[in-house]
């Protein structure tokens, strides 16, 4: 049996260690060891950029002249890499990082499974926190955010991260997008409080159970996508 080969390792000031791995030719990020994705399951990632821009695809009559996206979240790239490929030009995909060591494995590491996508002139790294990205958006100023950070507000990678599930923040995403804009949350499991959490903060929600990876059975994770109009 093939081992786990850890590659690199990063701590928040909080104590959370982050470590990338490699086993058996794919890349693995792991939380306080704890499995959080890897280059082997992909596909709800890539789902999450594809119906969060669906509206900003090239060729779609809704897309703006340069559609704006914010990503919280970089992991390994995956979400960025599809939004990329499916939003066309010109376009600016703001990605909001909290670590700089993940940033880096991108960058490195993981290059070779994405390719140079942070050197992508339409990427823009924000490496801080999201909540500091967001705010930086005017009413109005953004397209689509798409949001994969946690498992969901019942897993936290940080306690900070509760923020993301309260009343205050959705209203602070309904002002950053545009009459027209979405945003995105990817989930673990499906979480039906999160779906009433945001109509009752004025979304129009659709709910799409996504497959870990495209042969799976079963879908296991859930994508929330909440409209503004």
């Amino acid at each position: 049996m093939k081992p786990y080969v850890q590659l690199a390792e990063a701590r928040l000031a909080d104590g959370t260690v982050f470590s990338l791995h490699r086993h058996d030719g794919h890349f693995y990020l792991k939380n306080d060891g704890r499995e959080l994705m890897s280059t082997r399951l992909t596909w709800s990632e890539e789902k999450l950029a594809e119906l969060g821009c669906a509206h900003l695809a090239e060729g779609s009559p809704t897309r703006p002249k340069h559609p704006r996206v914010l990503i919280g979240g970089l992991g390994m790239g995956f979400t960025l890499k599809r939004t990329l490929e499916g939003i066309g030009s010109p376009a600016t995909v703001e990605v909001a990082e909290l670590m700089p060591e993940i940033i880096e494995w991108n960058r490195s590491f993981l290059a070779e499974h994405n390719g140079p996508i942070l050197a992508d002139p339409r990427t823009k790294i924000h490496q801080g926190d999201f909540f500091d990205a967001l705010k930086k958006h005017g009413k109005g100023g953004l397209d689509a955010i798409l949001i994969d950070i946690d498992d969901g507000p019942d897993m936290l990678i940080t306690g900070d991260n509760s923020r993301l599930y309260t009343p205050s923040f959705f209203a602070r995403v309904r002002e950053a997008l545009a009459p027209a804009g979405c945003a995105a949350y990817w989930m673990a499991h499906p979480t039906p409080a999160m779906e009433k959490s945001l109509q009752k903060a004025g979304f129009r929600v659709e709910v799409h159970p996504v497959k870990a990876h495209e042969k799976a059975k079963k879908p296991r994770h859930c994508i929330y996508v909440a409209w503004v109009g």
